[in-house]
């Protein structure tokens, strides 16, 4: 019987590079934690990246790692997932390599629903380039490349996603350690493309941007935690209620024990995401951010699909790369 693995083990000689006080940290702390719960050897965990802060995170885990060129880290997750389904892939990618470079990579990654696991980490700025607005960044940030203010309208990552019909997505946040965990416990467990926005502070050049998600004085009004068939309530003391009218998100006074008629409850199993992605779009200060599980089903993954071998048969992606001399075949 093999030793059980502790969050220790996937320490690496390397020393951390990142700024203090970044957000990456707390994360990094947290997925360590998560992999060491999964009793899956460490030499079967893949961590592939492309560009960015997020992108060193290869190097600090003592597993298998791709560091590679800007936005193909979906790409080449892809790949490798083909050929070796018995791995857990998992790729790391952030608001500018994943929704810049490499937007139209993730898109499909997500539409085949291959069986990768990808963390993207959104702090709305190009921190490792020093500053620029990214696709992510809101109305008016101010940057080095916009100093009078983006006037470009943001990409909202899990509401994208959400379009490319992914299976799993959620958002969750650096500094709510146990939220964080729960969230990549269940992204590890789902069969398919599991997608988690996580909302990470960069402390030099985007300092405080989700402070109205993680001031404990202002949080419970700012953030909505999403739970499976319960009502979108939120608010200090649990007096506010998110309802629809014509699919229009609309903030109410509700109370405990009052009777509500068309008070929703949130889905995450929906066959249809549009509910999710209602609730991906929203912001602060004029609605709640939501944290949690947009959507979470079950559909075919990319291996699963079915393939014609040479010989006419129909087989699943995983048979024609594990069955030996399938190609073989004379023509």
């Amino acid at each position: 019987m093999s030793e059980p693995i502790s969050a220790s083990d996937f320490d690496t000689d390397q020393e951390v590079r990142w700024c203090p006080s970044c957000g990456d940290y707390a994360v990094l702390a947290q997925l360590k934690q998560v992999l060491a719960s999964l009793d899956i050897p460490r030499e079967r965990f893949v961590f592939v990246s492309g560009i960015g802060c997020a992108s060193r995170l290869p190097y600090y885990l003592n597993t298998y790692g791709f560091h590679t060129l800007p936005g193909r880290a979906a790409a080449v997750a892809t790949g490798l997932k083909s050929a070796r389904p018995d791995l857990s892939v998992w790729v790391i990618t952030g608001d500018g390599d994943g929704c810049g470079h490499g937007l139209n990579h993730l898109l499909h990654a997500v539409r085949r629903n291959v069986d990768i696991k990808i963390l993207l980490f959104n702090n709305e700025v190009h921190g490792l380039s020093k500053g620029q607005f990214s696709p992510t960044s809101r109305l008016g940030t101010r940057t080095r490349t916009s100093p009078n203010g983006s006037t470009e309208r943001p990409l909202r990552p899990a509401e994208l996603v959400l379009a490319a019909g992914a299976t799993f997505v959620a958002r969750t946040i650096d500094v709510d350690g146990e939220h964080l965990s729960a969230t990549l416990r269940r992204a590890a467990g789902h069969r398919g493309t599991a997608f988690v926005e996580i909302l990470q502070n960069c402390k030099i050049f985007n300092d405080g941007v989700f402070e109205y998600a993680t001031d404990k004085a202002t949080k419970f009004d700012h953030v909505l935690y999403l739970e499976h068939e319960q009502p979108l309530i939120f608010g200090k003391d649990r007096t506010k209620a998110l309802v629809f009218r014509d699919w229009q998100p609309t903030v109410v006074s509700w109370h405990p024990g009052e009777t509500f008629p068309d008070l929703p409850r949130h889905d995450e199993r929906s066959a249809r995401p549009t509910m999710a992605q209602v609730l991906a779009g929203m912001t602060a200060p004029d609605f709640p951010e939501c944290l949690g599980v947009f959507r979470c089903v079950e559909a075919p993954t990319f291996h699963a699909a079915p393939l014609w071998d040479p010989a006419g048969e129909a087989r699943g992606v995983e048979e024609l790369f594990l069955v030996e001399d399938m190609w073989d075949v004379q023509v």
